[in-house]
């Protein structure tokens, strides 16, 4: 910081209400609210009900934001952990299905990407939870100056299903229509 000094006489008043200006900000700051601000991190694991992924289930994914390769829509059933089937439900969707369809999430999946992203010092990762506790909405930002780093991810339409043991020949991922 540099001084800098005026040939201005010393003016007591302005000091004083300078002094007071400057405490009453120092004191607001401390005092705030709780809301996160953007430099603080949100809490790394807010609470939500225990959801363990059951054998089989089937869920609707909306990926959008940043530039990245799962952006899209996709109807996705996963039994034993793994997805067996993905249908590309827009454009974006049925591209991603047919020429890197292995990154199409379970819910597990996406659960440690949001992990890995608090462990990772993102910027922002927000989260919301169905009552059961399988995730409805997830955010990352890694930077927030950064364009095109985000992923937004919305789950919609899920299922839970009796496993059946896919055989080989009938796990398919298809590109829908």
């Amino acid at each position: 910081m540099t001084l800098v000094r005026h040939r201005h006489r010393h003016r007591p008043r302005a000091t004083a209400a300078a002094a007071v200006a400057l405490c009453t900000l120092a004191l607001a700051t401390a005092c705030g609210d709780d809301t996160p601000s953007a430099r603080t991190k949100p809490d790394p694991a807010p609470t939500r009900a225990p959801w363990e992924e059951p054998a089989a289930y089937a869920y609707t994914l909306t990926s959008t934001r940043g530039e990245r390769p799962l952006i899209g829509t996709f109807r996705v059933t996963v039994q034993g952990g793994k997805v067996v089937k993905a249908v590309g439900l827009d454009a974006s969707g049925r591209r991603v299905v047919k020429r890197s369809p292995e990154h199409i999430p379970t819910l597990s999946g996406l659960l440690r990407e949001m992990e890995a992203a608090r462990r990772g010092d993102a910027e922002t990762v927000t989260a919301r939870y169905a009552p059961d506790g399988h995730p409805v909405r997830i955010f990352i930002d890694w930077e927030k100056a950064a364009l095109d780093d985000e992923a937004a991810y919305a789950v919609s339409a899920y299922e839970p299903m009796p496993y059946r043991l896919a055989r080989p020949e009938t796990a398919t991922r298809t590109s829908g229509g």
